[in-house]
């Protein structure tokens, strides 16, 4: 099995944007969704005196990480769980706060780049999906055991699919036959039921499809709902929060929850605002960024990437 090939994202923002976070002595650094190491790669060797601590709910995700990370191993602690379980992991290790925490969030170089994992729809393989291939539903399962009308929510939801009732139907039709196992007879599916117009705009016309099932697989929006909250409630004073976001379903939930910690929750009208109605976050960034045209051009994976980020800049105030 190639190594799959690997680009981080936006890797020099990210460093330029965590890095003054990190600068103190014995500074905790959490990567929520490590993947194969490349941005915690870079923090290690710009910030010395970092501790990592990187999170991955994909047992081959971790393994390959660690490999890439070897040089920094007294610095870095590894752990398999899914990244709205920040406030568990911290808890098991002794930590209270960490001063930053990155969320590169979607599916990973190596997921898309092995076709036995069944994220891509360019190559035939097994309908799996899942980001922890050892427990919880396959693509497969969903497939062959949603009714028609909680598949077509889950395409039209998580998919923004305009044809989810057609295409569910056509699922249904289909899996009395024969049940679904691979991605091939989908996708054939999927083109042979979408208008000829529609599927010349918009990109490959499985894509949607495809998100969707991934995206009920792996529960991702439910996650990421758990997950910001928990990792803004996580870092100290000072500390910084960085969230790349490759779909507008995911950007629309960060955006939403930093814009949040970033305003004040008094009255409009009060003359003074207590300490407790204070914003806890600072806004790092303009609304979203995106990835250069050069990095674009270089590494197309790049292309819809938003990313925000934000600074703790109160703690609570016990009530």
């Amino acid at each position: 099995m190639s190594a799959p090939a690997h680009v981080p994202v936006m890797i020099d923002r990210v460093v330029g944007l965590l890095a003054p976070a990190l600068a103190e002595p014995s500074s905790v650094l959490i990567d929520a969704t490590l993947g194969l190491g490349g941005h915690s790669e870079a923090l290690l060797q710009r910030c010395p005196q970092t501790r990592l601590i990187g999170i991955d709910r994909d047992r081959h995700a971790l393994e390959r990480a660690g490999h890439r990370l070897e040089a920094y191993a007294e610095r870095i602690t590894l752990v398999h769980a899914v990244y709205d379980e920040i406030p568990g992991v911290l808890a098991d290790l002794g930590l209270a706060s960490v001063h930053g925490i990155l969320f590169d969030l979607g599916v990973s170089s190596m997921q898309l780049d092995l076709a036995e994992r069944g994220f891509a729809y360019a190559e035939d393989a097994p309908l799996d999906m899942r980001m922890d291939d050892t427990v919880g539903h396959t693509a497969a399962d969903i497939l062959n055991t949603y009714p028609e009308r909680d598949l077509a929510r889950v395409l039209r939801t998580w998919g923004e699919e305009r044809f989810a009732r057609q295409i569910a139907r056509a699922v249904v039709r289909e899996r009395a036959a024969q049940p679904f196992t691979t991605s091939a007879r989908l996708v054939e599916l999927i083109r042979s039921t979408i208008p000829a117009p529609a599927r010349r705009t918009g990109g490959h016309p499985a894509k949607r499809t495809f998100q969707a099932l991934r995206i009920e697989v792996n529960d991702e929006l439910g996650v990421l709902r758990r997950a910001i909250p928990a990792a803004i409630g996580a870092l100290r004073v000072g500390g910084r929060l960085v969230v790349m976001s490759y779909q507008s379903l995911e950007d629309r939930i960060v955006k939403q929850d930093l814009a949040a910690g970033a305003a004040t929750t008094a009255p409009p009208d009060l003359p003074v605002v207590p300490e407790d109605l204070q914003p806890r976050l600072r806004l790092l960034t303009r609304g979203a960024e995106v990835a250069s045209p050069e990095e674009i051009a270089s590494n197309p994976r790049s292309a819809p990437v938003r990313l925000r980020a934000v600074e703790r800049i109160r703690e609570e105030v016990a009530a």
